[in-house]
């Protein structure tokens, strides 16, 4: 069996982007939720701050879109790499 890289790269986006869209969404109606979540996604992307808002919070879900997807298409590589060694 194969994946689909390019599949595989937008699923994990979509995914990973939405749940820091989400979490970072419900911070700012009850702050303090998902705090640390929001306080690792700060350390590892840079120009995002934590939840100041929403410029913000569109930082950090482009990031964590962009990030999900490259991590996506490079688990699907892999995978198909060692599948087709495996299979030989």
């Amino acid at each position: 069996m194969r994946l689909d890289p390019k599949a595989l790269a937008m699923a994990c986006g979509v995914l990973w982007g939405g749940a820091l869209l989400l979490v970072s969404l419900v911070d700012l109606a009850s702050p303090g939720y998902g705090g640390a979540l929001l306080q690792l996604a700060a350390s590892i992307y840079p120009g995002y701050h934590g939840p100041a808002g929403f410029g913000s919070l569109i930082v950090v879900m482009l990031y964590g879109l962009v990030d999900a997807a490259i991590g996506g298409f490079i688990l699907a590589w892999l995978y198909n790499l060692w599948a087709r060694r495996s299979a030989e």
